[in-house]
């Protein structure tokens, strides 16, 4: 299984409007193979980024995704985000998950 983390700042004047987009999204990620779970993290100090955090069974069903047509059709659409909301690039982290305990929701 590996963990991706991709990191997002956002302009907290923003904010609402970027976890709403979020909650609209389309969903094609979770009719994904290989798709475990995905999170929304909401920083807790203004100079933290959002992290959209997933779970997936491979390396390989991550990429899968990157390169489907639903990963494009998933992620059109930030231009309808008031403008600034986003403050800079967003960073991709990958981890391989070597031990886990409890569960992911």
């Amino acid at each position: 299984m590996i963990a991706v983390a991709n990191r997002i700042p956002v302009n907290p004047e923003h904010a609402q409007a970027f976890e709403q987009r979020f909650l609209d999204r389309p969903g094609q990620v979770e009719r994904q193979p290989g798709f475990v779970a995905t999170h929304l993290l909401r920083p807790t100090a203004p100079d933290q980024p959002y992290t959209v955090l997933t779970y997936w069974e491979s390396r390989d069903a991550f990429e899968a995704w990157r390169a489907s047509p639903d990963f494009r059709e998933g992620h059109k659409g930030g231009h309808t985000l008031p403008e600034g909301t986003v403050t800079g690039r967003n960073q991709l982290e990958i981890w391989e998950v070597f031990s886990r305990t409890g569960r992911v929701e």
